[in-house]
């Protein structure tokens, strides 16, 4: 029997962490490495991911994934994108509530970019996105950083109104889903 597949996953959220063992667990064992990192500036999470994990990978000497998401408004030209942890950080949810008032398009989507990466190879990556609107104000207190101003395509609720969201949140999961599928096949 093969010995069990574990991955280095290498994030400083832990809510992120928690996510990826529901997704992967028990067939792949999530092992959380905390180390802090430069990251790339670009328009595309797939990018940031694949260029992080390739660093990281060679750094550490461990194959390594990374996930790299954000809001994408597109009211905002696609804002805060993947600056979203350093936006929410800044100005908070209230800021981006404040950049759209009276904005009738709230349009927004959800992505997910993870990347997988063994030392001296080339990344991997897996996209996942999720569309939705913009809520009119914060409303409630599950998930965590956008959660409370994202209502997924066709509901009426924020994810931070949905109790236990993260077993339905669909962005995060489409990605490592696929990472999930890729690790497996490649193991047989």
């Amino acid at each position: 029997m093969p010995s069990k597949l574990t991955i280095n996953f290498i994030t400083s959220n832990k809510n992120k962490v928690k996510e990826f063992k529901q997704i992967l667990e028990p067939e792949i064992k999530v092992n959380h490495i905390k180390v802090s990192y430069p990251e790339l500036r670009s328009d595309n999470p797939e990018e940031i991911a694949k260029q992080s994990a390739e660093m990281l990978a060679n750094k550490l000497k461990k194959t390594v994934v990374v996930e790299d998401s954000g809001l994408f408004i597109k009211a905002l030209n696609d804002f805060p994108g993947t600056c979203s942890a350093y936006i929410h950080k800044r100005i908070g949810l209230k800021g981006i509530i404040k950049l759209m008032k009276g904005v009738q398009n709230r349009q927004c989507a959800y992505k997910s970019a993870v990347a997988y990466c063994e030392p001296n190879k080339k990344p991997q990556s897996f996209l996942g996105e999720e569309k939705g609107a913009v809520a009119e104000k914060i409303k409630g207190n599950f998930g965590f950083g956008h959660d409370p101003i994202f209502i997924p395509e066709r509901s009426t609720k924020t994810y931070g109104e949905i109790k236990n969201c993260e077993d339905i949140k669909k962005f995060r999961r489409r990605a490592v889903e696929q990472l999930k599928k890729y690790l497996l096949e490649k193991q047989n």
